[in-house]
């Protein structure tokens, strides 16, 4: 991590775990609060987070397991049930609903809102044990992140005044 930090700034840190529609948008928005804050942010991407640094995203929603999951429908909120996870093509049409739902209500994409983080200055970190186990290559990732081991992590948690797991 940066050691050209001052030692009096205020710092967050993240561990980014996953790598599902629903789950990029928490890193993100908390990670460029933070930076709008004045925080110095870290962000470590490591196992299916690291994809959230791909050039290309194909991020999709997985309904199974998600119980808590409600959709705005026909006026009102619709939970989606478990077993409706198992039909061929759900994960697609619950993407496709989240992915509208983004759209029209005007929120940013992960793509804007990852971009806003660099532009934030908040150093993104790509978990170089991840990128082994999965076979990606530096050039898979987007400009920017720096590849490191959770020794590097574990020494800005250590430097932080938050330290989130998502």
């Amino acid at each position: 991590m940066s050691e050209a930090m001052p030692q009096n700034a205020r710092r967050m840190s993240l561990i980014v775990t996953k790598g599902t529609l629903d789950w990029a948008y928490p890193p993100f928005i908390l990670a460029t609060t933070a930076a709008a804050m004045g925080f110095e942010v870290s962000m470590f991407f490591t196992f299916y987070g690291l994809v959230l640094l791909k050039k290309q995203l194909n991020l999709g929603i997985s309904t199974l397991g998600n119980p808590a999951m409600e959709m705005p429908m026909m006026g009102m909120h619709m939970k989606l049930p478990n077993l409706l996870a198992a039909l061929p093509g759900a994960d697609a049409l619950a993407t496709t609903m989240m992915k509208n739902l983004i759209k029209t209500k005007g929120i940013a994409t992960i793509e804007e809102l990852r971009q806003s983080a660099i532009d934030a200055e908040v150093e993104l970190v790509a978990c170089q044990m991840t990128m082994d186990l999965f076979e990606f290559k530096r050039e898979d990732l987007i400009e920017g992140p720096i590849v490191a081991g959770a020794a590097s992590y574990i020494e800005s948690a250590a430097r932080s005044q938050i330290n989130l797991f998502i």
